[in-house]
C-alpha cells in the first residue's frame, strides 16, 4: 500500500502550476500597449507635419475702411489679422502696416480684403505736368489683346465709318500709357495719362468718337 501512495504522488508533482503561464502573459501585455502608442504618436506628428507644410498660419494686413484709386491710406483704413494662407498669395505682413500709412491706393480698396504689395504706390496718378483723359472707343477700334494698366498705345485719329484715307501725311496720333479699362455696354472707357500740353487736343478729339487704340510693345 505505501508503494502505490508514493507513486501517486510523483504523478501529481510533474504537472506545471497554472499560476506561471499566467504571469507570463501579463508581463508581455505593457510592451504591445507601449508600442501601440508610439504608432499612435508618430501618425499624428506626421499628419501635423503634412498639414503645416502645405499651410501657413500668419499675420497680414486687411482693408478695414475702402479707399478709392489715388486716394492717401490712413492707419484707420487698415487693420491685421491672424489667417491661414496659401504660401502663393501674395500680401503684406502686419509688421509693414506702419510702412503702408501715408502711401497711395494703386486701385480701389474694398473692405475686407487681404491688402497686397501691388495694391500700394508711392506714385500720384496723373504726376506733375501729366493729365488724364478718358477714350469712349468704338467696337473695332481695339485690339482683341486686352489692355492693362501701364501698356503703352498710340490714340490715331481714324476717318469715320465709310471715310478714307487721304493723302500721303502721316494720321494724327499721340503717345499715352494706359491708367484704367472700363467696359460699358457699347463702348468700351479707356482712360489714359499723357503730358499736359498734349491733353487738350487729344480730348477735343477723342469727343468726335473717332479715336483707334494702337497697342505698342510691352517689353520694357
Amino acid at each position: 500500500m505505501s508503494t502505490m501512495t508514493e507513486t501517486t504522488d510523483q504523478s501529481t508533482n510533474t504537472t506545471p502550476p497554472a499560476v506561471v503561464a499566467g504571469a507570463v502573459k501579463l508581463r508581455r501585455r505593457p510592451l504591445l500597449m507601449v508600442v501601440a502608442a508610439a504608432l499612435i504618436v508618430a501618425g499624428g506628428g506626421l499628419g501635423a507635419l503634412l498639414w503645416s507644410s502645405a499651410t501657413t498660419n500668419a499675420e497680414v494686413v486687411i482693408v478695414r475702411a475702402s479707399v478709392e484709386r489715388g486716394e492717401v491710406i490712413a492707419a484707420e483704413d487698415l487693420a491685421t489679422v491672424r489667417v491661414t494662407l496659401d504660401p502663393a498669395l501674395q500680401t503684406v505682413p502686419g509688421s509693414g502696416l506702419p510702412d503702408v500709412v501715408g502711401k497711395r491706393a494703386a486701385a480701389d480698396l474694398s473692405v475686407g480684403t487681404l491688402l497686397a504689395p501691388s495694391q500700394v504706390t508711392d506714385m500720384v496718378v496723373p504726376a506733375t505736368g501729366e493729365s488724364m483723359v478718358g477714350i469712349a472707343v468704338a467696337p473695332g477700334l481695339l485690339p482683341s489683346e486686352p489692355l492693362r494698366p501701364g501698356d503703352a498705345v498710340r490714340l490715331v485719329q481714324t476717318p469715320g465709318a465709310g471715310g478714307e484715307v487721304t493723302g500721303k501725311a502721316a494720321p494724327f496720333a499721340i503717345d499715352a500709357t494706359v491708367v484704367s479699362v472700363t467696359q460699358g455696354d457699347a463702348q468700351t472707357i479707356v482712360n489714359v495719362v499723357l503730358p499736359s500740353t498734349k491733353a487738350p487736343d487729344l480730348a477735343a478729339r477723342a469727343a468726335t468718337g473717332k479715336i483707334a487704340v494702337v497697342l505698342d510693345s510691352r517689353v520694357r
